[in-house]
């Protein structure tokens, strides 16, 4: 995952209301006016964060007669896991370490 897509990645999630889009997403697809009506907000203020997800490539949509309807894509959700993936295997790593420096120090203190 390259910066500037790490970037635009979380600018497009970092706003809360496209975060409960997603949320809401994960259960399912869903129309504009649908998204709309449960998040308590305006079509067109939907309208706009829905084209922000989608140009980060979060969702797609499918049109349908007059309604357009929205879904998540699994791409960069699977992309963001594999970034996160060096981050946490860093991490378990140091916490094995510290947790053998612990119990190292825990057998001196038996001594």
């Amino acid at each position: 995952m390259n910066m500037g897509l790490i970037t635009t990645t979380w600018s497009a999630l970092a706003e809360p209301n496209r975060l409960h889009i997603v949320e809401l997403l994960r259960g399912g697809p869903l129309t504009v006016g649908e998204i709309a009506e449960r998040l308590s907000l305006q079509q067109p203020q939907v309208s706009k964060h829905l084209r922000v997800l989608s140009d980060a490539g979060f969702v797609e949509v499918q049109p349908s007669a007059n309604r357009r309807i929205y879904k998540l894509r699994a791409q960069p959700f699977i992309e963001m896991n594999t970034w996160l993936e060096s981050y946490r295997r860093m991490w378990e790593e140091r916490f094995d370490r510290l947790d053998e420096y612990l119990n190292e120090l825990q057998g001196k203190g038996k001594q």
